[in-house]
Parts: C-alpha cells; structure tokens; sequence
C-alpha cells in the first residue's frame, strides 16, 4: 500500500495516501483496537454540520480565509450527501472526551477541503486540522454538542414511529371492543374484561411514553458550543456561539439554544441521562406489554390463545408446525439491550469531573443506539405482528363466561362470604358460578339476566342497578 508521511508533536507516522484521515486516525487505531466498533453515523453527521458551521461563522467574523470556509463547507457537504463514509474509523472506546474522534472528523474534512484547494491529501500549508477546521472549537464543546444533536435528531426518527405503535393498538382497541374475556390478577382468574379494552391501555401507556420522550428531546436542544476548552470561550469571539446556532437551526429547522452557562453544559451530561432513562421507561413499558401478548398468544392447545399472531418464521428446529411470537420476543431483546444501555449511561454521567466528562463517547453510542434499535424494532412490530393480530372471540367469551370471578357481581346480594362458597363449590363440581347460583336458587331468572351479564360488568356500574348518572 502506497503511503505518505506525517507528523504532529509526537513524531512521524506512514498514512494510507488515499485515506483522508490523517495521523491522529492512525494513532487512534493503532492504540485503541478494541471492538471495531463505530459512532453512529448520526454523530458523525451531527460533528460535521458542527464544523461547516463553524468554518462559516469564523470567515463571516473575518477569522477565517473565504476560500478556505468555502473549501470546508463543501467537503462538509459531501459527507453530508453520503461521500466519504468509509473514512469516520474510529471506534467508540477511544482516548476520553472523544478527542481522537473529533481529529477523524477534522482530517477527513481539511484532507477533502486541501483537494478542492487544489492540492493533494496531508499538504496542510493549503488548510490544516486544528487551525482552520477546528477553529474557535475543541473537543470539549464540540462532541458534547454534536452527542445532543445526534440524539435530537435520532428522536425525531423515533416519535412518528411510536405514534404508529400507538395508532395500530387503537385500532386494535376498536377491532377487540367486542370481544368479551375473563381478566387476569395474580395471573389468576379476574372480573370480565374486553379484548379491545386491554388494547386500549397499551396505546395510552405508548402516548405517555412520546410525551416523556418530547420533553427530553426539548432538553437535548441546549448546546454549549462556543465554551471551548473549558467552557469559558477562549479563541472565540463573542458572536461566534449565536451565529453558529442560527445556522444549525436554519439547516434543521429545530430550535438549537445556546446553553445559558457553558461551563455547566461542559460539566453535566443531565440532558443525556435525561434522553436515556426515558428511553429505559419506554423500554420498560414495552416489555411488559410484550409479555402480555406473548401470554395471551401462548397455545395453541395448552395455554390462553386468546390471540394470535402472524406467524413469521417457524419456531422450532425440531418440533414440526411450531410457530412462535417472534416479534415479540426480538422487541424484548432489544428493551433488555436498552435497559443495560441505560446503566452504562448513569455510570458514564456520573463520572465527570470539574470542567469536564471524558466518558462522552461511551454515552454518546449507546444512547444512538438505543434510539436506533428501537426505532427499528418497534417499526418492523407494528407491521410484522400488532398489524396482524387476530382474536379467537369464541375462547376468550368462554373464558369469561366460566371465571369464577364472576362471583364478584354477586357480593351487594348475597355478600362476600356467601359469595365465596359459591365459588368453591363451583371449583369442586367443576361447574360455572351461574350453575351454581341457579341450583342453590340465590337468584331469580330475572335477576341472574340482570347481574351475571359478563359484557355489563366491563364498565363502571352497580352490578343489577340501574345507572342513576345521568
């Protein structure tokens, strides 16, 4: 492989001579060979949008060469476009702060601007890293801020999705309304419920989630970019933090604000803990419905079988015909994931230290990758199982119909004692509570009509009373 020869304060090192990352990559990869791992792109795209801003500012301000700034902002725009993505290599466990990520960045854009300069890669007489690209910036302002863009970004790609998921349990609310089943408490036999009804908290339970997840998104929204090395804005110049946020708003149309005390948004990490542990709630709030679907699915023959879903691939190596919730279970993989990534996050958070958090950049992967695996996983859940959930409306009446729960409507009549020896004889003799009350003539004909109604007892009422409400 051809190479070429650069050097910085350390000494001299070979380059591949068509990389366009320069020796700080390469110092980079040789010293951190740990998981092959990257950034998510967004974070790359978010570093770049960063550094094109700042080139503009700084040759509006006078600081920087127009042509200079042009060169900068056109290789920015390939990146952007798509170009040059084989180039952002280094992994996420790499020197604190993200250092020798912001350098992979600031090399592969001098290296493009130097050639639309005219010149040829690694020839910094034409544009260098640090002065030009990295100008009025470190890393200590830059990837604080570009983390918080990425996942600003990245939570816009997740709300429109959660919405479906919200919008498909609705559906499913209106399809199931109809459909009367037993409930369960303890796992154990409750009083009647609808199908429909069930489906209906899940997509409340996912409404509040986007609205947990909106206000994070909100706090993701203030950068400290313009605090520099120590959040104090040395080699700034005053209008440089403003400037550069009005770009960066123009160009994603969301409303970016200047941290009102840089040192803080230096020091604390709060609004990423913040994006995370909402995540972990939605997480939470996932698995559990997971588990419900997978429960009310478990069959064919010896469990609820209340629903079923698709069946997209067959479940067993072994046992022909077997189907299971796949789905569901990917999706609850994915929420273990994000659960876990949250710890690593807290961790990450609380171990910053005076100025700064030199654990950025493991804060930064996991956080994007939460948001993407979700995003991803609760996409393909919604058309590959929600969509396509069906109802065995037969079994699920059934089992309303035989719960011993149903003694519970019988409690102003007879009372809870009573009511209680109903159900025993009933589990012994293996007969409904209805049979029971009619052989033991607890009640007339006319009042069994007007009690013991399973699709009466899903709503807020006095079992047998007229509703005086209104």
């Amino acid at each position: 492989m051809a190479m070429r020869i650069e050097q910085d304060s350390l000494g001299s090192k070979e380059v591949p001579i068509d990389a366009y990352y320069g020796l700080q990559t390469v110092r980079a990869l040789e010293n951190f060979p740990i998981s092959g791992i990257l950034m998510h792109f967004k974070m790359v795209e978010a570093t770049v949008m960063v550094k094109k801003a700042a080139a503009l500012v700084n040759a509006d301000l006078g600081l920087l060469k127009p042509e200079i700034s042009r060169a900068i902002a056109a290789a920015a725009d390939e990146v952007l476009a798509g170009k040059l993505c084989d180039q952002f290599i280094v992994e996420v466990y790499q020197m604190g702060a993200g250092t020798a990520f912001n350098m992979n960045v600031n090399e592969v854009l001098v290296n493009r601007a130097i050639e639309l300069l005219g010149g040829k890669k690694g020839d910094y007489a034409f544009a260098h890293p640090n002065d030009h690209v990295n100008m009025a910036q470190s890393t200590n302002d830059v990837f604080p801020t570009a983390m918080r863009m990425a996942a600003r970004l990245l939570f816009a790609e997740l709300l429109p999705v959660l919405r479906d998921l919200e919008q498909a349990f609705r559906e499913k609310a209106k399809e199931f309304d109809g459909i009367l089943k037993s409930a369960r408490t303890h796992l154990q036999d409750a009083v009647p419920i609808r199908l429909g009804q069930e489906f209906a908290a899940y997509a409340v339970t996912i409404g509040k989630c986007q609205e947990r997840i909106a206000a994070a998104a909100r706090s993701l929204e203030e950068l400290g970019i313009g605090g520099s090395a120590s959040g104090t804005g040395l080699n700034t110049h005053p209008q440089y933090r403003t400037k550069l946020v009005e770009y960066l708003r123009t160009w994603t149309r969301i409303e970016w604000s200047n941290a009102p005390d840089m040192r803080e948004a230096m020091q604390s990490n709060l609004p990423i803990a913040e994006a995370s542990s909402v995540l972990r709630l939605l997480a939470l709030e996932l698995t559990r419905i997971c588990n419900d679907l997978r429960l009310l699915t478990s069959g064919p023959t010896t469990g609820f079988a209340e629903i079923a879903m698709p069946a997209v691939q067959p479940g067993s190596s072994i046992m022909p015909g077997k189907v299971n919730p796949s789905m569901a279970e990917m999706l609850n993989m994915v929420c273990f994931q994000v659960i876990g990534n949250d710890l690593t996050i807290s961790m990450a958070v609380q171990a910053g230290q005076l100025e700064l958090n030199v654990m950025m950049p493991v804060m930064a992967y996991n956080l994007h990758e939460s948001i993407e695996i979700l995003k991803n996983a609760i996409r393909v859940f919604i058309d590959r199982c929600v969509s396509g959930i069906v109802a065995d409306a037969n079994r699920c009446r059934r089992y309303a119909e035989g719960s011993m729960a149903l003694a519970t409507a019988l409690n102003m009549y007879i009372g809870y004692a009573r009511a209680a020896e109903v159900v025993k004889r009933a589990l012994h003799e293996q007969k409904t509570v209805i049979d029971v009350v009619r052989e033991e003539k607890l009640l007339t004909e006319a009042q069994i009509a007007q009690i013991l109604v399973p699709m009466k007892l899903t709503e807020p009422g006095l079992p047998g009373k007229r509703d005086e409400s209104s």
